[in-house]
């Protein structure tokens, strides 16, 4: 955290720009969960629904939960925000929408394996969404897990 180090900024400051940061990457993560979540909730709309197997809904309702429990995930920190404002606790609110968003990552990831395991399970059948869910569950625990650890192990050096 050496960029902190050099800022020239209260603590206020510091947690202004920490929430600020935050709610910039809430509005990004929002976002994916309104776009994902739409697009499940039109399936069973669809005249390919009615062919699905018992596996395939359930997998579909999993993620149709998981995809409503990532909404209220993604909005906790903002009403946590509402429910404390103006009580000078902002270094809480900062870390528990920290903890949220990490818990809105996770369920991002998992809406997205489970969404393209559903898909290849409809479309090719259920060894290629197993190939499929094993391969991204891989690529996205290297992107969200690997990758920022090795950028802050990388910081911690310099």
């Amino acid at each position: 955290m050496a960029d902190e180090d050099t800022r020239d900024e209260t603590e206020a400051e510091r947690l202004d720009r920490n929430w600020n940061d935050m709610l910039q990457e809430l509005r990004v993560v929002q976002t994916g969960v309104q776009l994902l979540s739409g697009f499940l909730l039109t399936l069973p709309f669809t005249t390919r629904f009615a062919d699905v197997d018992v596996w395939q809904q359930r997998l579909y309702l999993a993620l149709v939960l998981l995809a409503g429990l990532a909404i209220g995930v993604t909005l906790t920190p903002i009403m946590i925000h509402r429910r404390v404002f103006g009580e000078q606790v902002k270094d809480r609110v900062v870390a528990s929408g920290h903890f949220f968003l990490q818990v809105v990552m996770v369920l991002l990831a998992l809406i997205i394996i489970g969404i393209s395991t559903l898909i290849f399970s409809v479309v090719l059948g259920w060894e290629a969404a197993l190939v499929v869910a094993a391969c991204s569950s891989v690529v996205l625990v290297a992107l969200l897990v690997v990758v920022p650890l090795l950028v802050a192990r990388r910081n911690a050096r310099a």
